[in-house]
């Protein structure tokens, strides 16, 4: 029976999301110091490319200021047709902050799923929906992500704040806003785009990669990554 996405996910696929990102590699970040260029406005730009074989690609461009972005537009194209995508910017103190590869297919079975990027991107530090709430609180909330128009869409936002993430791997229970903020002003956020109709037969089924790891309810192609780009400073 085919089983499309419209369900709204709370912050228990939050939990375990951001619990993968202990296990990831040494640190990578290298946030700017308390109080060096807090108020610097700074442009990042990213290319998206596909991932697990996705065809999907595209842009984004962002201007950050302290603990915000004031602006963001993500244009992407070659999705799952007429489908939610869910967005966000990824990040984690110890993180690599790059896209995955196939490397860290850890169960072999040819394609990364969320949890296995996690090390190479991090937990999710702000959800690009298009109204309410920007918090990783709405991961999956798929009621308020783009749904693709033949395969594309042009999403843009203004006033996203920063807020504190638990599990952003910064030691002494870190991950504030200015933490992660700075990070991101420094080029390590990651964007990703997710939902891949890998048998393309229109809609998110389980029939081609069986359920997702996130919940048994959800299919694996509405969760699984399918475009990704890194945001790096521009100016």
């Amino acid at each position: 029976m085919k089983r499309t996405t419209t369900a709204v996910f709370g912050s228990s696929v939050l939990a375990m999301v951001a619990a993968a990102s202990l296990g990831a590699g040494p640190a990578s970040a290298h946030p700017t110091p308390a109080g060096e260029g807090a108020a610097r406005t700074v442009m990042l730009n990213a290319h998206l490319n596909e991932l697990n074989n996705s065809g999907a690609s595209g842009t984004a461009t962002a201007t950050v200021r302290n603990q915000r972005i004031q602006h963001i537009d993500v244009h992407a194209h070659g999705l799952t047709p007429d489908a939610p995508h869910a967005q966000h910017i990824h990040y984690g103190e110890q993180a690599m902050n790059e896209c995955p590869g196939l490397d860290l297919d850890s169960n072999m079975d040819g394609r990364i799923n969320t949890v296995e990027g996690v090390p190479a991107y991090g937990p999710v530090v702000v959800s690009l929906n298009t109204i309410g709430d920007t918090t990783p609180a709405s991961f999956l909330d798929v009621t308020r992500f783009p749904v693709s128009d033949n395969g594309s869409y042009h999403y843009e936002r203004d006033n996203i704040k920063f807020t504190r993430v638990a599990g952003t791997g910064y030691n002494g229970g870190g991950g504030t806003a200015k933490q992660i903020a700075d990070s991101i002003r420094e080029g390590e956020g990651v964007l990703v785009i997710h939902g891949v109709d890998y048998n393309d037969n229109g809609v998110y089924d389980v029939d081609s990669a069986g359920a997702s790891e996130l919940d048994p309810n959800l299919p694996a192609e509405a969760t699984d990554p399918a475009v990704c780009g890194v945001l790096k400073v521009t100016n």
